[in-house]
């Protein structure tokens, strides 16, 4: 039962209707300065801390409850007959709850040309104790943290008389996990303010065990980062299958990463097998970007995960007929849809990302190495230039074919060559890849060209275009372009490029070589584009 409550808030929001709903029920209310101000301008009864503990509020604030008076309110063992006969012998009322939320050092801190004065100033010390206080003790009180548990606490007691112990352990958890990422951004500015050092502290939570790591026989994990704001895979309803496994979130991130870069104008497919985007298209329709993105690589397309920015309808899942994917993920999907995909499978993952169409919410990436982390800014953009640098001329009308080639290969593993094709006036697919390869010389000539081939013979035995196969495949092949994550270390990757019929390449440029590489290009008829920015995946 609730008979005393101490409500001494930063964050004044929903603290009045907190304090009147407990009024209602009877429960003592003791406050401070500006909260206890508040509450009674709204003609509720509240008592003043200072008239608990003896003391006025002092230094300015700084020193308001830290007293026996307030803390072995909280702290006292109520089973405890030692506990409580001290308690009542030193005139220690014993406190049921605590509201309280902390100075906003965070925002402070954030704030351009912050001074440290004003930072320090922001650091409550009062406000943590009092949590970790009641927090310790959530077998007899109720701690909150956060304006959204009042509603739920009024709730219970209205209905209960009580707040169940559930509650109140989940309530003390949430207050130590506030007073601790409220310690760690403390730490962190201070540590670069007054120390000059960087200092790292991620914090993320409801970790879930996966079937498998990497390899069946490791252990894995998936945890949430809490704030997150966008699209992220913490975020998704899963509609139907199985558990996802490691290697699934990996590529399933990949996939959603992929198709964002091609931003929302156009429906667009994503199809990644380890890690790399096997397949990537844009069409008219759903229906027309799978059926492209599939013609990528039907082969690596085996067992591989979708990502589309559209809501999945029928005519893309009878599509799929016959076709074994692991994951399925889009912003939501038709219900037919959605009926006919169960039907199909189940160990199917049809996920769901309602904000998959919204911005991502961070710039940054990170990667763990053994005693280490890695932190750099995430690749956003696909050029710093457009320098057309060969007697040929770029044309124009390849352009956005050709930032559609540059965001397929910001998504594939270095080294990596991508070809894309022009398929349909303003629809574009990826034709052949080339990644994951020590030399680039290797990701055109043995992979992303070779591929490009067979899937061109696919291609042509199902549409019987009427004329040679040789024919059309240069035809075809005239009228791609191909990009490369990072600069050509020699002019042989143009040689082999123009051997395949190529005639346009976009590559950041910047050898030693250049003008070896330029000079082939123009020997050969290739036009080249140099974009001034890298983009190496590893």
């Amino acid at each position: 039962m609730v008979k005393r409550a101490l409500l001494s808030v930063s964050d004044k929001t929903g603290i009045v209707e907190l304090a009147r709903g407990l009024e209602a029920l009877g429960v003592k209310i003791i406050s401070t300065g500006g909260t206890a101000k508040i509450i009674r301008e709204a003609g509720i009864e509240v008592t003043d801390v200072s008239e608990v503990t003896g003391f006025p509020e002092m230094m300015g604030g700084r020193v308001k409850t830290l007293h026996p008076r307030i803390h072995g309110g909280l702290l006292c063992l109520r089973e405890s007959k030692e506990h409580m006969e001290e308690a009542s012998k030193e005139d220690i009322s014993l406190l049921d709850m605590v509201a309280v939320n902390l100075y906003p050092f965070e925002v402070t801190v954030s704030k351009e040309g912050v001074e440290l004065e004003e930072a320090i100033e922001n650091i409550d010390i009062g406000g943590p104790t009092l949590l970790r206080s009641a927090a310790k003790n959530y077998r007899s009180v109720t701690v909150l943290s956060n304006p959204a548990d009042y509603g739920r606490v009024l709730k219970e007691l209205r209905s209960t008389g009580v707040v169940s112990e559930q509650t109140r352990a989940e309530l003390a958890v949430k207050a130590f996990r506030h007073t601790a990422n409220y310690d760690a951004a403390i730490d962190t500015y201070l540590s670069k303010a007054l120390l000059g050092e960087e200092v790292l502290r991620l914090k993320f939570r409801d970790g879930v065990k996966l079937r498998y790591g990497e390899n069946w026989h490791q252990e894995a994990y998936f945890y949430k980062e809490p704030e997150i704001e966008g699209p992220s895979l913490s975020k998704t309803l899963q509609l139907h299958g199985k558990e996802l496994s490691y290697n699934n979130y990996v590529d399933a991130d990949n996939a959603l990463q992929t198709v964002k870069e091609l931003g929302n104008a156009s429906p667009a497919v994503a199809i990644v097998k380890h890690n790399n985007p096997c397949g990537l298209a844009t069409g008219n329709t759903l229906l027309q970007a799978l059926q492209a993105a599939w013609d990528g690589d039907p082969i690596s397309a085996y067992g591989s995960i979708i990502c589309t920015n559209e809501v999945f309808d029928l005519e893309a899942a009878h599509f799929l007929n016959g076709k074994f994917v692991e994951i399925i993920l889009a912003p939501d999907f038709k219900p037919d849809a959605l009926e006919y995909l169960k039907n199909k499978s189940e160990n199917l993952r049809l996920l769901k990302l309602p904000e998959l169409r919204a911005g991502f919410g961070t710039n940054c990436t990170y990667k763990y190495l053994i005693g280490g982390m890695l932190k750099q800014s995430r690749d956003i953009g696909i050029y710093e230039k457009w320098e057309s640098v060969t007697e040929a001329p770029y044309p124009e009308k390849k352009r956005a074919l050709s930032e559609f080639c540059l965001k397929a290969c910001k998504a594939t593993k270095s080294n990596a060559v991508i070809l894309a094709y022009e398929y349909d006036p303003g629809c574009f697919m990826v034709l052949g890849m080339g990644a994951g390869q020590p030399n680039r010389v290797d990701s055109i000539r043995k992979l992303a060209a070779t591929k490009a081939v067979e899937n061109l013979k696919l291609i042509y035995e199902r549409e019987q275009p009427g004329i040679t196969f040789e024919e059309y495949c240069r035809t075809i092949m005239s009228e791609c372009v191909m990009a490369s994550d990072a600069f050509f270390p020699f002019d042989d990757s143009i040689v082999h490029a123009a051997e395949s019929n190529i005639r346009y390449i976009v590559s950041p440029g910047g050898s030693i070589r250049d003008a070896e590489v330029i000079a082939t290009a123009n020997r050969l008829g290739v036009a080249l584009i140099f974009t001034g920015m890298r983009h190496f995946f590893h």
